[in-house]
């Protein structure tokens, strides 16, 4: 059995982690996406790279829930529902509506796949096995870190999926030429896919008040907002007469 102190050491390594690849992002691009380059080895169709590289978390999810004596339990039976709505969505939806014919490295997918397993173990792990018995009683589900929470994960997931298909939707079939994304939140971030995942992840450090869920949500800003900032660099240097760079922010509405 896991001991609390152990699983506090895992969640503090993954913390100090995230902080050296969100300085380390700032100076190599993940090669993926609008930055993929043959550089970081062979490669395979981006949906099925991301199918492969986000299904893990999935399952895991499910494996670590399945086998633990609170798997009957109420409160954790919605936390899994809520984790696996995101993951299904990315694993099994979104893969599948991607346009155009990128490619995704091996490398990336692995590391991603790794990531999202290491994750798994973060949240279903002290869900299901490590925090107190009764933490998330009865009454979690009426208490107002669960409500706020779940409303905060559910925006963050709206402003995601329609930030993806605002940006799928730029070009038309056949269409090779590159846009500015200026619809929704997009108004007021260059990267507004990435704030509403952010958003998510906030959101369900808050419905499950765990320092894992915090973790997670500091892995998220760790990968993205570096991301985040080249590809606002990428816009402003493309597209110079159509990005307000006095309102448009990257990745934070306001503030960055």
């Amino acid at each position: 059995m896991l001991s609390l102190h152990t699983f506090n050491l895992f969640l503090i390594a993954m913390a100090v982690l995230a902080v050296a690849v969100f300085v380390c992002l700032f100076f190599v691009d993940a090669g993926y996406g609008k930055f993929y380059q043959p550089k970081w080895g062979p490669a395979i169709d981006n949906r099925i790279g991301w199918m492969l590289m986000e299904a893990p978390v999935f399952v895991a999810m499910l494996l670590l829930w399945a086998f633990s004596a609170r798997r009957a339990d109420p409160v954790r039976i919605v936390f899994l529902l809520l984790f696996e709505l995101h993951y299904f969505h990315r694993s099994f939806i979104f893969p599948w509506q991607i346009r155009g014919r990128s490619r995704m490295p091996l490398s990336i997918i692995l590391m991603g796949a790794v990531f999202n397993t290491l994750n798994a173990l973060m949240q279903g792990g002290w869900i299901f096995y490590v925090s107190p018995v009764g933490y998330y009683g009865p009454d979690w589900l009426t208490g107002l870190p669960f409500l706020l929470g779940t409303a905060v994960f559910l925006c963050g997931m709206a402003i995601n999926v329609q930030s993806d298909a605002i940006i799928r939707n730029l070009r038309q079939p056949g269409d090779t030429a590159h846009y500015l994304p200026k619809a929704g939140l997009f108004r007021y971030v260059t990267s507004a896919n990435y704030f509403g995942e952010f958003v998510e992840w906030v959101g369900f450090a808050v419905l499950t008040w765990s320092w894992a869920g915090a973790v997670f949500a500091l892995w998220t800003f760790a990968n993205l907002a570096p991301r985040a900032a080249r590809i606002y660099d990428m816009y402003s240097r493309d597209f110079p007469d159509e990005l307000d760079t006095a309102k448009t922010k990257r990745m934070l509405p306001f503030i960055y």
